[in-house]
């Protein structure tokens, strides 16, 4: 957390130094990074592998689409889109954690590839494959005009990915998110003193269904228009790499997983159309070489220099 100002102040002066299409790569990976959060929240830190993720992630885009084409200011149809697709997470949160493994991971996807049927046939409401467009980022009423504008808009997005991972990282600090952790790692103990784990697993399910929706809000706000594809199950595929390939249960390395599947999306693809066969490789690689992620050959190199500076045992006894 001590590196976050200084990140956070640099990534604010982008503007003023990079280009306009870094800024906008720079809003696209921000954004990413939020959705990968979101799923480490439920995948990492209560082991609810999601295949469904894109449900809230594309909920929360189109709410927030129906919003700006009503007109709404842009902070108010982001925070309508957290709304509803916190909403919607409830009920699918609690059908889903009935079931555990393989069979919770089934019916997420099954849940996600209803809200695709519904979206791509319903043409009169969401334009069916051709989507939403003709909506713009509204200032409104109340003063919101710096949002507008491709660098307030990066700045916007910079504003809310920190805050909601200041907030994700105090939650899982706070003593529900540890009573979380402690149904992952053995959930007959925490059942005997007290825990319901279904009931924290539906909290872990719900906040980061609020978490991507919040990111499909931003995505929406991001290009101006949304289409199925956000609803499909491919992109869910994509952020679980982002996710392992970052490390689990850390909340900073799925954000880092992240902004390389991004990164490597615009600079591979650019160079050959097999790009996802090189990132199928270096998932391989880093899954075998790193289990824990990128993020966990940090922590383990820090670990080992920590080991390297602390006095032996004997010569610490001798001092003392």
């Amino acid at each position: 957390m001590k590196y976050a100002v200084p990140i956070v102040a640099m990534l604010a002066a982008a503007p003023f130094a990079l280009q306009s299409y870094q800024v906008t790569l720079l809003t696209e990976i921000l954004i990413f990074a939020l959705f990968a959060m979101s799923l480490d929240v439920q995948m990492g830190y209560a082991r609810l592998f999601s295949f469904g993720h894109v449900l809230p992630y594309g909920v929360g885009a189109y709410a927030c689409a129906f919003a700006l084409l009503a007109g709404w200011p842009l902070p108010i149809a982001i925070a309508a889109a957290v709304l509803v697709a916190t909403l919607l997470s409830i009920p699918i949160g609690w059908l889903s954690t009935r079931a555990s493994g393989v069979a919770f991971a089934m019916l997420t996807l099954a849940f996600a590839q209803l809200g695709y049927a519904i979206v791509f046939k319903w043409n009169t409401l969401t334009g069916g494959s051709d989507g939403l467009t003709g909506f713009a980022r509204n200032a409104g009423p109340f003063g919101f005009d710096g949002f507008v504008s491709r660098d307030g808009f990066f700045w916007l997005v910079l504003i809310v990915v920190f805050a909601m991972y200041w907030l994700a990282r105090g939650f899982m600090n706070s003593a529900m998110g540890r009573a979380i952790v402690g149904v992952r790692e053995n959930e007959r103990r925490a059942s005997a003193i007290g825990y319901v784990p279904r009931t924290l697993r539906i909290v872990a399910f719900v906040l980061s269904g609020a978490l991507a929706g919040m990111a499909g809000a931003l995505h929406a706000g991001f290009l101006l228009f949304v289409s199925p594809e956000i609803l499909h199950w491919t992109l869910s595929g994509h952020v679980i790499i982002a996710v392992v390939l970052g490390g689990t249960g850390t909340l900073i390395g799925p954000m880092i997983g992240a902004a390389l599947i991004v990164l490597a999306h615009h600079q591979l693809s650019a160079v050959t159309d097999s790009w996802p066969l090189v990132m199928g490789l270096l998932f391989i690689i880093v899954v075998i070489a790193a289990p824990k992620g990128l993020w966990g050959i940090k922590a383990s190199l820090a670990a080992k220099i920590s080991q390297r500076r602390a006095p032996p045992a004997g010569e610490k006894h001798a001092a003392s």
